[in-house]
């Protein structure tokens, strides 16, 4: 059964609603209402069952409760509910894939915006790691990293023995899970100057897209992974894809969401929103090459603000980079022309891009490449944002890995490739010889360009 038939629930023919967050809401930081909703929700949960194996959450819930004075929701400390929040790391596919309980249900349960609700109150209430705070600052983070000599500090003692010790005993980061390299911060200017360099492309558009491509850069493709943004660039370029990249750029917002700061989460989507809705009013489509970051833009701002017809504007026009090659293709205009197969591929599809219910568009598209079949793992990587850099889920992270690095390991694929780098990164630190590859960075190299 596909995600899309699945997502249709049993008995019913109604696709599940999401309904806005009404984060601003009087009654949303208030504490009895928030544990009363809770005490509803849990208990639900677990009489259902059914997400039991998605992730840490749901069993540590079923245990909270199962190992109380009565084995029910009602003799379980208040106080309790909140290792279950911290284990919740709002990938969505509980109410994407599992819940038969998601609205329209009478019921109305949406379990990750009820986690959301309870990490906002958490962090308002100033219970929120220093720790927790940083690793979210992605931006701030990425720029001072970006500084000659601090990258070369940062990029030191994140690769050796002794300064993951250090980071472990100063911050609680696990010694042994993988973390982001830091290189020179991408410069707009410098790469903005390669992408007028195309000889005036003209757009051409087809049914679904305008045939222009704006590129948000993210803060991993600018500070992390720059050699990405090239890679998509070329691309785009060879098939004949006018680009451009913003005049200025925020972080999207999700590592802010994930920890519950949504007045931050606010000031990001003021900071980016009005720059994207002018490239789209000036008949630009938009793209990102992190999963995360789409959906932020596509899924998650328009829940937060419901009202701004700027933030609906800038989500219809978000593709994800294969989705939108993808229907190029679908009208002839994808180049198809390819120099190099790419042999058999092992594909784990994130989380937050299966919950854009797109399908498998990254499959499709490299399996155009003659003589390349891709073998896709709809499992989660682990990684989950930050949830496993941290040292008290770690090895919970490694457990909930396991099934997709059994079926790396267990595959003679040639190459082995997520759309997440950080999953990726995650996967391969776990798998026997595993090297992951950005699907990017694989089509390019079909192209020979």
């Amino acid at each position: 059964m596909s995600e899309s038939e699945a997502s249709q629930r049993e008995g019913g023919l109604e696709l599940p609603t999401r309904h806005p967050v009404e984060w601003q809401a009087p009654d949303f930081g208030d504490e009895n209402s928030l544990n009363a909703e809770l005490e509803r929700v849990f208990d639900i949960c677990h009489g259902c069952r059914r997400c039991f194996n998605l992730c840490h959450t749901f069993p540590t819930l079923f245990d909270v409760i199962d190992e109380s004075k009565t084995g029910e929701i009602d003799s379980v400390p208040k106080e309790a509910y909140w290792n279950i929040v911290d284990h919740c790391y709002l990938c969505d596919m509980c109410f994407m894939t599992k819940c038969p309980y998601v609205p329209p249900h009478e019921w109305n349960v949406d379990f990750p915006h009820l986690m959301l609700r309870a990490k906002a109150k958490q962090f308002k209430s100033s219970k929120t790691r220093f720790r927790d705070k940083l690793l979210s600052a992605t931006e701030t983070v990425g720029k001072l990293a970006g500084i000659p000599v601090v990258r070369q500090i940062t990029n030191t003692i994140n690769a050796s023995t002794a300064g993951r010790r250090l980071l472990r005993g100063g911050l609680g980061i696990h010694p042994e899970a993988p973390l982001p390299k830091y290189h020179p911060s991408t410069s707009q200017a410098r790469l903005k100057k390669n992408i007028e360099s195309d000889g005036g492309l003209e757009a051409e558009s087809t049914d679904k897209t305008k045939g222009r491509l704006l590129v948000f850069l993210t803060c991993y493709g600018k500070h992390n992974q720059p050699e990405l943004l090239k890679d998509l660039v070329a691309i785009l370029k060879h098939n004949s894809i006018p680009v451009a990249i913003a005049n200025q750029e925020a972080c999207c917002g999700m590592p802010k969401l994930e920890l519950g700061d949504l007045d931050t989460v606010e000031h990001f989507k003021n900071s980016n929103i009005e720059e994207l809705y002018g490239w789209v009013r000036d008949g630009w489509d938009l793209v990102a090459p992190i999963p995360s970051c789409v959906l932020m833009f596509k899924r998650e701002l328009p829940l937060l603000f419901s009202e701004d017809e700027r933030v609906k504007a800038v989500a219809e026009a978000f593709f994800d980079p294969f989705e939108y090659l993808m229907y190029r293709h679908q009208e002839g205009k994808l180049n198809v022309n390819f120099e190099k197969s790419l042999g058999k591929i092992s594909y784990q599809v994130p989380c937050h891009l299966r919950v854009q219910n797109l399908g498998l568009k990254t499959k499709e598209i490299l399996e155009l490449v003659p003589d390349t079949t891709v073998e896709a793992i709809e499992r989660c990587s682990g990684h989950d944002g930050t949830y496993a850099v941290k040292d008290e889920y770690y090895e919970i992270a490694r457990k909930i890995a396991g099934p997709v690095v059994r079926k790396v390991d267990s595959s003679d694929a040639e190459h082995f490739t997520s759309d997440c780098p950080m999953a990726a990164k995650m996967i391969a630190s776990l798998a026997v010889s595993a090297k992951g590859t950005h699907p990017i960075q694989l089509l390019r190299y079909a192209y020979g360009i």
